[in-house]
């Protein structure tokens, strides 16, 4: 009888034991599954919100083919197709050489522009161990006019042709369903209209993502252009909405714009359509990724 309890009260300790380390092995795994974290993905389905950059760059390894179209104004009429008949074109290449760093290239019927510009990401939006509440990217580019000199017979600088841009892309994944960005930008201009305009220009832009399906987005655009920069009076600020459509390897984005410029400096500071009187061109961008290293070379 002695040998049973004692045989029962070894078991009921050991049992205790037992049940305090599994209790505590369960306490660090569940300590370890909080202390994960988890990054925003997908904030926007490709690198533009409509003509602007946004905080998305290619994977690392991958190059990003983007082909650019704006036809003519909507407002041309029947008679030219109401601006099918027309087109300006920029095609572009844009690699990923690590998770942080993009770089670009890109040449654009209109003013024969050739443009590069390298997108930097800083923060990541991110919740868990590492809390984040925004994704910030800093982007930088540079244009150059390849247009031949209006007074070829004076004293001609290849400065003059150069145009700068930098923005700062501050971007929030808010759910499936919703993301907004906000881009802080400064464009400076080597050579300027007239002595009343500044070769260094602010504005302030806005960009918005609503799921619609799974794979197509309603995508908005804004850009504010800070007043008494510029003396041309016929110049509008940019506004720009469309639809993105994702297709396996394809993103199609398709847009109505008053921006004829694709490329920063250029819709930022230079767009002359009006909303209002019809001066809007329809125009697509369609993207095509080749991983050019497999993700195994990053590991």
């Amino acid at each position: 009888m002695q040998h049973f309890i004692r045989t029962v009260l070894c078991f009921f300790l050991v049992s205790i034991s037992f049940s305090g380390i599994s209790q505590d092995l369960f306490d660090l795994f569940d300590e370890s599954e909080t202390q994960t974290t988890e990054y925003a993905y997908a904030t926007f389905k490709t690198t533009r919100v409509v003509n602007a950059q946004s905080i998305e760059n290619p994977a690392p390894g991958v190059m990003l083919f983007i082909v650019s179209h704006h036809f003519g104004k909507v407002s041309d009429g029947a008679y030219n197709m109401f601006g099918l008949d027309q087109a300006t074109m920029r095609i572009g290449f844009e690699y990923s050489f690590n998770e942080w760093l993009c770089l670009a290239i890109g040449r654009s019927t209109l003013d024969k522009t050739v443009d590069g510009f390298a997108k930097i990401k800083l923060l990541r939006q991110s919740s868990g161990l590492r809390n984040m509440p925004v994704s910030v990217s800093l982007f930088t580019s540079m244009t150059a006019n390849g247009r031949r000199w209006d007074e070829p017979k004076r004293k001609n600088y290849f400065s003059s042709r150069l145009a700068y841009n930098y923005q700062l892309l501050i971007a929030r994944k808010f759910s499936n369903t919703l993301s907004l960005q906000l881009m802080p930008a400064l464009v400076h201009k080597n050579l300027v209209l007239t002595e009343n305009d500044r070769n260094d220009i602010f504005a302030l832009g806005a960009g918005a993502r609503i799921r619609i399906t799974n794979r197509v987005t309603l995508n908005g655009e804004y850009f504010y252009v800070f007043p008494g920069q510029m003396s041309d009076e016929t110049l509008k600020n940019s506004l720009s909405a469309g639809l993105d459509i994702e297709t396996g390897g394809h993103v199609f984005q398709l847009h109505f714009t008053n921006s004829l410029p694709m490329f920063d400096s250029g819709f930022i500071t230079d767009t002359r359509g009006d909303w209002l009187k019809g001066d809007i061109y329809f125009g697509f961008n369609i993207t095509r990724v080749f991983t050019i290293r497999k993700p195994e070379a990053f590991r």
